[in-house]
């Protein structure tokens, strides 16, 4: 017998809040748990379901017949492999928008409703593992990194804790953090999803929404206790992905680059007793995705001038509609989780990072470039039009004359 499809919208799925969720409250037990339950859509106190872009997958695997539709999770030994202290940021509501603070403790702290049969299940996971790159190597090899021990090894592995977030976005706060009426935020999210999410729009009773999209990786070098203390040093590198060039090591861009240069300074304040922090956002292509920055490459190529840096930004808007997509303002919130308040090396040229960070009451000594050394021949142009645009950079930005010169090899070259 088929079963009834039932609307989010429907009055029997409406009803309301059986388990409060009041975000920004002094702890978890007043804030409520997260619950995104399919099974008991009585207990459901957001909207969305969990698993950020892989929600889909798992529908896929429902529908297929390869995954119980009624699956629990047994979370049994899956907490923390490390402490992420609180602090007083959790239970701002300004500061934290974008992600559950209490995430990487549902299992912990909401016991008992557990108990009673709610699905509560973690939007953070923490694990210990350890990283190996090339590029480390060769740093060892180069006399610029020394074997530890402890956070570095001979092999070149390189001990870390890894954190995955999944977002968690409290509408409101996200409405006032981009200037904006929560109304027109709602409806954004549900015309330009398809209306994928009714209840954007029929439940202004439910505030908060787990967006299918990427999530975030932190990996940590040194140790965790550090993180909170007035007195730690941290060095962190912001990286937003680009699979080209992280994995395969694409050569028009920097990203590998100087993610792997920014591993290389955390090693080094990890080593100083500091702290380093690598924070790896999942937005492809400036959050435009990769399908998009790859017909991006193609029209700077084929451009019959040459790939030129004064067109850099203007050929990405052509195709995309704007420039960049990734809302740094939201960035923030992962070192307001962590305690961060101060960062003394700051491995990146944005400065829209920059900008955000500061803008979010977290101080920054000193930016970091990427050495000249360290940038492939192909994604000259970038750079240049990245510096012409603001970036920050060693040097004066270049001038228009000298972007005209800048011409970047043809596609077929």
């Amino acid at each position: 017998m088929t079963r009834p499809i039932v609307l989010a919208s429907h009055p029997l799925a409406a009803s309301p809040q059986k388990i409060p969720l009041r975000w920004g409250a002094d702890g978890p037990l007043d804030r409520g748990p997260v619950v995104a339950s399919l099974t008991k859509p009585q207990h459901r106190n957001v909207i969305g379901t969990h698993g950020g872009s892989y929600a889909i997958y798992r529908a896929l695997a429902v529908a297929a017949g390869t995954l119980d539709r009624d699956h629990r999770p047994d979370l049994t030994d899956t907490h923390p492999a490390a402490i992420i202290k609180p602090n007083p940021t959790w239970a701002d509501p300004r500061a934290i928008v974008s992600l559950d603070p209490y995430g990487h403790l549902a299992t912990e702290v909401f016991a008992g409703q557990l108990k009673d049969g709610v699905d509560i299940r973690p939007t953070i996971a923490i694990t210990r593992a350890h990283i190996q790159m090339p590029e480390i190597a060769d740093a060892i090899r180069a006399g610029r990194l020394t074997p530890d021990g402890e956070v570095l090894r001979d092999s070149g592995h390189i001990r870390a804790t890894k954190i995955a977030i999944d977002p968690v976005w409290w509408l409101p706060g996200i409405a006032e953090r981009f200037g904006i009426p929560q109304a027109r935020l709602r409806r954004g999210l549900f015309e330009q999803t398809g209306g994928m999410f009714p209840e954007l729009i029929t439940r202004s009773d439910l505030d908060v929404f787990l967006p299918p999209i990427g999530g975030t990786t932190l990996y940590l070098f040194g140790d965790t206790d550090r993180l909170g203390r007035p007195d730690t040093r941290v060095a962190c590198r912001v990286h937003d992905e680009c699979n080209g060039s992280d994995v395969f090591g694409s050569d028009i861009c920097t990203c590998r680059p100087y993610l792997t240069h920014g591993i290389e300074v955390c090693v080094e304040m990890a080593q100083a007793g500091g702290l380093g922090v690598v924070v790896y956002n999942r937005k492809e292509g400036r959050a435009l995705g990769e399908v998009t920055k790859f017909l991006v490459y193609n029209a700077r190529k084929r451009h019959p001038d040459g790939d030129r840096a004064d067109a850099y930004f203007h050929r990405t808007e052509c195709v995309a509609g704007v420039q960049d997509m990734r809302f740094q303002e939201l960035m923030p919130d992962v070192f307001h989780w962590l305690g961060i308040t101060h960062i003394e090396q700051w491995v990146s040229m944005s400065n829209m990072k920059h900008g955000a960070l500061t803008a979010a009451g977290i101080s920054v000594d000193a930016q970091v470039p990427i050495p000249d050394h360290l940038i492939p021949a192909d994604a000259a142009v970038e750079m240049e039009a990245k510096k012409a645009a603001g970036y920050f950079g060693p040097t004066a930005a270049p001038s228009v004359e000298d972007l005209s010169r800048t011409i970047g090899r043809g596609l077929d070259q």
